[in-house]
């Protein structure tokens, strides 16, 4: 069986490529990145830390997940990067995203942080959700 935190990143990856909002703002493909490449085009996203918890209830199996994505930019202030984190809030909140060997029982936004890069010139938006899963039967 595939692992639930890793069927949970290649939906929401799926879900990032496919957004249309998206890849007008992080071209087509967009670029959504696991891990960064070496010197990536501005702007772009990357799938960052998570973290799974025991979500088990009496009789039903299951597992809370919180993760983070966050948004690069270089367009000269928050603006570019606020609208990305707006258009990936969109697309993962309240999701019904498909995952392999789970259920996807909900998906929320929960916060994000926006900061300056001490480069001064790199933008960055964090966003932070919350899903819960069960495997299938």
């Amino acid at each position: 069986m595939t692992s639930a935190s890793w069927s949970l990143q290649a939906a929401v990856f799926a879900a990032l490529q496919a957004d249309v909002t998206l890849q007008s703002l992080l071209g087509d493909p967009p670029r959504v990145f696991d891990a960064t490449p070496p010197l990536p085009a501005f702007p772009y996203v990357v799938i960052g830390d998570d973290a799974e918890t025991n979500w088990d209830t009496a009789t039903e199996e299951g597992s809370e997940h919180q993760f983070e994505i966050h948004v690069w930019s270089r367009s000269g202030g928050h603006k570019e990067a606020k609208a990305i984190a707006d258009a990936v809030r969109a697309t993962l909140d309240n999701a019904a995203l498909s995952l392999t060997g789970h259920t996807l029982i909900g998906i929320r936004y929960l916060d994000a942080d926006f900061t300056r890069e001490t480069d001064g010139e790199t933008y960055r938006a964090t966003l932070r959700f919350r899903a819960v899963t069960e495997p299938d039967s």
